[in-house]
């Protein structure tokens, strides 16, 4: 599964397409250079069930890894998964 990810500014998303659309996506923006904040996370129906959202997540902790980044996960579905996977919380802001 390839996890894309974008940025524009102060924002940016992680995302999986299939055939050229965006069909599962994360988005967050950072506050400051060490602090990104993750407010949504929308899976298309069509892909629930397959853990896209977990993959999702599990891009962002790599990403904030790699750049020592800290996470704030404003999103519910990103704050439930933090809340189960305590070997992320290196990354927890």
């Amino acid at each position: 599964m390839d996890i894309k990810q974008v940025e524009k500014g102060s924002k940016g998303r992680f995302f999986y397409e299939v055939v050229g659309q965006q069909k599962a996506f994360m988005t967050y923006n950072y506050d400051g250079k060490d602090k990104m904040i993750i407010n949504h996370t929308e899976v298309d129906p069509s892909l629930k069930g397959q853990g896209i959202g977990y993959k999702l997540v599990e891009a962002a902790v790599m990403f904030a890894r790699e750049n020592q980044i800290k996470i704030l996960p404003l999103c519910s579905y990103v704050a439930a998964v933090f809340k189960k996977k305590s070997d992320y919380n290196d990354v927890l802001f």
